[in-house]
């Protein structure tokens, strides 16, 4: 784990934060690690953000140097073993109607990807109508509904309702996630499980899927 890269990217400091990301890997860095580091460093601003201490600015930024090491991440893990296997399962994703937030949404997509799940990512702002024809379209075995805010709440309730009311509910299993996401708003929306990181998304995609 590097310590800096987590600090420069909490600082917003992004050309530095790339190029040290790019220098870890050309040292032979485990990119695995880096998606360790972005993590913590989004706990970070995420919980500055909760606290008034950051703004929606800060949040675009930190979600493009995420997207930036992301890019120079991925390649690697697609050499090696953890980005090998064929694609073991379908998952639609996206953040739910009346929250733009896509920072903790992509890190997870990235990493379902990379671990072999063929991954429809609706976006964000995403109403419940179109999770429903995105299942009907796609014949997902999961669904993940990501949420930053306390007022994703009702929607992510909202959209499992939908999904019931169109027949689908039985079909696919759900999961929530996101900045001020725990138990009890899975319990709250009738989701399935709550994922508190990329890591737990992947670990209960497979434990659903059937895969170790």
């Amino acid at each position: 784990m590097s310590k800096e890269l987590v600090n420069l990217v909490v600082d917003m400091r992004e050309e530095e934060a790339v190029k040290l990301a790019e220098k870890l890997l050309a040292e032979g860095a485990e990119p695995l690690g880096l998606l360790d580091d972005c993590r913590e460093a989004l706990g970070i601003i995420g919980d500055r953000f909760a606290a008034g201490e950051c703004f929606v600015p800060e949040l675009i930024l930190a979600g493009e140097m995420l997207r930036q090491i992301g890019a120079l991440v991925k390649p690697k893990l697609e050499a090696s073993d953890a980005g090998a296997q064929k694609k073991i399962g379908r998952i639609v994703f996206g953040t739910v109607e009346g929250d733009i937030h896509d920072i903790a949404k992509d890190i997870v997509v990235f990493m379902l990807d990379i671990n072999g799940f063929d991954v429809m990512d609706l976006g964000v702002d995403v109403p419940a109508a179109k999770f429903v024809e995105a299942v009907k379209e796609f014949k997902p075995q999961v669904v993940g509904l990501s949420g930053f805010l306390t007022l994703a709440y009702d929607p992510m309730k909202n959209t499992v309702q939908a999904l019931k009311d169109a027949g689908l509910r039985d079909s696919v299993k759900i999961m929530i996630g996101g900045g001020q996401m725990d138990d009890n708003v899975a319990a709250y929306a009738k989701a399935d499980a709550y994922g508190k990181d990329a890591m737990a998304a992947v670990t209960l995609s497979k434990g659903w899927i059937g895969v170790k």
